[in-house]
């Protein structure tokens, strides 16, 4: 079986391109369209594929600055030309990859990581006052409704979609009108669930990880974090980095910056607990906080709910600093009943093993029509 496999942009390794990783896998002789690819970024298993880019690859900076050419990537996405004949198209999209045009007859599978985040329900968290400047704001109103309408209208161009998680399959049916079924995206547990469940969270911090995009909310936990007497470790860097960092912190907030992957099993066993602000999509590193054996503080509202349960974290009702800070407090009677191996054993039902034999039955499903 030939497939394409279509990705939004290869820059950075993050959830979406572990994703893709797991597809390689179990796809060997797929070849990959994106908009951009950034030579060496990726994992071997992608690197070694056959990359065909859209025009945006030849732009100069397009790798550091590639997030201000969004209104060209529609059109972008539809200038790829599938090079020969394929049997499936497989689409990884939180952007426009689900726009790629294919052959009349070629199915085409779309895994959504997310409809088009910035231009539906977390505009404001991107472009809302203090997130960007005035010019760029008007911008993104002017271009919003355009791009909603393309986001909306390429959907129809896809048979058969896959979401990472149901509140994901939610907005597939709200904002495109289609039915997703549910596949929840792999966590490389392995690493993870190797460190020994005895004598977590001997470090005494609670650990904030992700990359400092606007939505992932980083700025709560700084501001709750501001009135506790308890030590946070940030993990991370991005496009919110100058803003957040610069800001005047107390003694009790610490930046780490990026760490290396091998020390990530370690700092997620010695912290009391991961906090996790966002409303995410999915959410990866609540898992990979749980097969360490370590509990989560999360914002109760996004995939959150279906990867943390009551046994293995707390939740906070509210996106604010004062909620989370509640949430803190609590957390030292709620420990008292934490059970590590609880932790692990919800982490251990998102495997790679497990997506991949899913993703294979949605491909046999959308071959056999």
């Amino acid at each position: 079986m030939k497939v394409a496999l279509v990705h939004d942009w290869l820059v950075t390794h993050r959830g979406g391109e572990r994703v893709l990783d797991a597809l390689c896998e179990v796809l060997p002789g797929a070849d990959i369209y994106t908009l951009i690819h950034k030579p060496g970024s990726q994992s071997p298993a992608i690197e070694s594929r056959r990359i065909f880019t859209s025009f945006l690859q030849h732009l100069p900076g397009i790798h550091s600055r590639y997030r201000h050419f969004l209104p060209l990537m529609p059109k972008a996405i539809e200038s790829l030309r599938l090079q020969g004949t394929y049997d499936l198209v497989l689409s990884s999209s939180h952007c426009v990859a689900k726009g790629l045009r294919t052959p009349r007859g070629t199915p085409h599978l779309s895994y959504v990581h997310a409809p088009m985040r910035y231009m539906w329900d977390l505009f404001d968290d991107y472009f809302g006052p203090g997130r960007t400047g005035l010019p760029v704001r008007a911008a993104a109103h002017a271009v919003r409704p355009w791009l909603r309408r393309w986001d909306r209208r390429t959907a129809a161009g896809v048979d058969r979609f896959v979401a990472n998680s149901r509140h994901i399959a939610a907005k597939v049916r709200r904002f495109w009108g289609r039915e997703a079924s549910v596949v929840h995206p792999p966590v490389a547990l392995e690493r993870f669930a190797q460190v020994p469940l005895e004598g977590g969270g001997q470090g005494g911090y609670f650990l904030w990880l992700g990359a400092f995009a606007p939505y992932k909310r980083l700025d709560i936990a700084l501001e709750a974090f501001r009135g506790l007497d308890a030590p946070l470790w940030v993990v991370g860097t991005g496009q919110d980095a100058a803003r957040l960092g610069g800001e005047s912190l107390p003694a009790n907030i610490r930046f780490l910056g990026n760490v290396l992957d091998a020390s990530l099993p370690a700092l997620y066993r010695d912290a009391r607990a991961l906090i996790f602000t966002p409303e995410e999509d999915f959410g990866i590193t609540p898992l990979e906080s749980q097969a360490t054996g370590r509990p989560v503080i999360a914002y109760a509202k996004g995939g959150a709910l279906e990867t943390v349960t009551n046994q293995t974290g707390i939740f906070f009702q509210e996106q604010t600093p004062a909620a989370l800070a509640a949430a803190v407090r609590r957390f030292d009677a709620w420990e008292q009943g934490f059970r590590p191996e609880d932790a692990r054993a919800q982490a251990e039902r998102f495997s790679r093993a497990r997506f991949q034999q899913a993703m294979l039955e949605e491909i046999d499903a959308i071959l056999r029509g």
